[in-house]
């Protein structure tokens, strides 16, 4: 009696605690392909979340094992980690800025400034950001020429996608002392028209920006939202700033007397807390301070927590780009005898950022696209690491962007020194035009590289810089190394779809030491996803970029759903 008895209650406590293990869910998605994008890019068919936290992933007995109020049916679709975009501008409309990333014209753009004139009456600055000359029905840059037919009597800078250079007309110019005598600003260059007048375009410097009134912060912050909250919209759940500052901090803690209007540790901190968890995570760089500002800030790369954390100090720029184009090359611009881009560094003003970044215990993230700028970044930060960090110390020190394959030296020494590539395929769909136009056969074929990075040992993360920020056109590219004409340019460089997923996910969460929390589908992980509309792996490649996001997931929230928002 007594040991049936024990075993009915044995029995009965293991039912109660089945009965209460099996209910511990918030949320059940069910009956899809789920790619864990773990290191063997496991596929499963379930996964359970509770308290924005990954319980379990595996096949049907997901289900059977745990019960949750709300399951979801992917009916087949693709869930998958949330990409994590390592290279992001924020920025936020002003009431004095005109929309220019969907112009197909310089005609339209013409119109769109005359209407802002309208609105905000003759005298007033007039701004915007995003222009693109290969978008243009004209087929050429726009000009002040262009702009001063439109609105001759307001002062105008209009910004181009990817902030390398920015054209004025002429009463912006005339404010800003900029005339056929001027010469060009250090790194930078003014172009000329064929009389030898400024035509409007100059790059890597904008003389007109402190021309222009400010405007405050709490104007600014709604749009900043609206732009964060976007982001979601294609799959982000997580992004490396790449345009944040200490300035808002106090005066003798790393503070400015007058800081602007830019994003910073603690503006990131205080959207997170307005929007409750309904904007991606972030990661935010740090612009260099100096060394005085920099000592005397208290906090380095890796603090912060899950929502806001502490970057590595970027994107300060070695070079230009090639939206200017000004990257710094080893060799001439095709069809320009002598041109090679500048540096914005001697090697001794490099060195010294680097070494005072070293001692305070930053990661380093500079922006390096020519093959000579790579080429000098890798030269200071190896110095660095040998002197300073230590060979063998978790540094996680990066290039931004690294657009031209360096020198096969350059390479090894990334490898040995465990420096990491963080690339923008995407920039091989956007920038066809202008690779076409300004590289030789060699750079060309390597421009971007993927597979030469991968197979030398170098880790790799993927952004997107703004060109645009969609993930799936940087995975198009990576995959295809197809631009928008369908030319493959370099297809020596394609690398898998597993690789390329891997890099926009679990290796992005290893750049800022949150391999551990997210990036893959794993138990304990943060439940950050994203539901795919059709099958990633499986469509031919040429259709990832018709692929729709229907659900974008953070901390095991919904915060986008296609289906509901428009």
């Amino acid at each position: 009696m007594k040991a049936a008895f024990y075993a009915a209650t044995f029995v009965a406590t293991l039912v109660v605690s089945q009965i209460a293990y099996a209910a511990d869910a918030d949320v059940i998605y069910y009956n899809g392909k789920v790619l864990t994008a773990d290191r063997a890019f496991s596929i499963k068919s379930a996964i359970a979340i509770k308290n924005g936290k990954i319980l379990a992933v595996g096949g049907d007995e997901v289900t059977r094992e745990y019960t949750a109020p709300q399951k979801i049916d992917l009916k087949g679709r693709v869930l998958m980690p949330g990409f994590t975009d390592t290279h992001v501008h924020i920025f936020s409309l002003s009431r004095r800025q005109i929309v220019l990333e969907d112009a197909s014209s310089i005609k339209q753009i013409q119109e769109r400034l005359r209407a802002k004139a309208a609105e905000l009456g003759p005298g007033e600055w007039i701004t915007g950001y995003g222009w693109d000359e290969a978008k243009f029905a004209e087929k050429r840059n726009i000009t002040a020429a262009d702009i001063d037919a439109a609105v001759p009597n307001n002062p105008v800078n209009l910004t181009r996608a990817g902030s390398h250079s920015n054209v004025s007309n002429g009463l912006a110019l005339k404010l800003a002392k900029v005339g056929r005598g001027t010469p060009d600003p250090k790194g930078g260059l003014i172009e000329h028209d064929a009389k030898g007048e400024p035509n409007g375009i100059v790059r890597e410097f904008n003389y007109t920006t402190p021309l222009v009134p400010r405007d405050t912060w709490d104007e600014l912050k709604p749009g900043y939202i609206r732009s964060l909250r976007a982001l979601t919209r294609l799959g982000i759940t997580s992004f490396h700033s790449a345009s944040s500052s200490i300035d808002d901090e106090p005066v003798g803690a790393g503070g400015v007397a007058n800081p602007g209007t830019g994003l910073t540790i603690k503006r990131f901190q205080e959207i997170h807390k307005e929007t409750n968890g309904t904007t991606p995570r972030v990661t935010a760089y740090i612009s260099y301070p100096g060394p005085e500002r920099l000592a005397a800030y208290p906090h380095h790369s890796g603090d912060g927590d899950e929502w806001v954390r502490v970057g590595a100090i970027g994107e300060n720029a070695v070079d230009g780009g090639f939206t200017g184009p000004t990257a710094w090359l080893l060799a001439d611009y095709k069809g320009l005898p002598g041109f090679r881009g500048k540096g914005q560094y001697t090697e001794a003003e490099l060195q010294a950022m680097v070494d005072d970044s070293a001692r305070h215990g930053w990661q380093m993230g500079l922006h390096a696209i020519g093959d000579a700028a790579i080429e000098q970044t890798i030269r200071v930060y190896s110095k660095a690491i040998h002197s300073i960090v230590g060979k063998d110390k978790d540094h996680r020190w990066f290039t931004d962007h690294f657009t031209i394959m360096p020198p096969e030296a350059t390479m090894k020494t990334m490898a040995d020194d465990h420096i990491i590539a963080a690339a923008q395929p995407n920039f091989l769909y956007n920038l066809e035009g202008r690779y076409k136009a300004t590289l030789d056969d060699e750079r060309l074929a390597h421009n971007n590289p993927l597979a030469s990075t991968l197979k030398h040992g170098i880790r790799m993360t993927f952004g997107s810089d703004n060109l645009p920020i969609g993930p799936l056109v940087g995975l198009y590219a990576a995959v295809t190394r197809k631009g928008p004409s369908g030319e493959v340019l370099g297809a020596a460089e394609a690398i898998s779809r597993e690789q390329a997923i891997h890099a926009y996910t679990a290796e992005t969460a290893y750049l800022s030491w949150e391999e551990n929390q997210k990036g893959t589908l794993e138990p304990g992980k943060l439940a950050d996803m994203v539901v795919l509309d059709r099958d990633i792996m499986t469509i031919p490649p040429e259709d990832i970029l018709k692929i729709k996001i229907d659900l974008t997931i953070i901390d095991g929230k919904v915060v986008y759903d296609r289906g509901i928002q428009s």
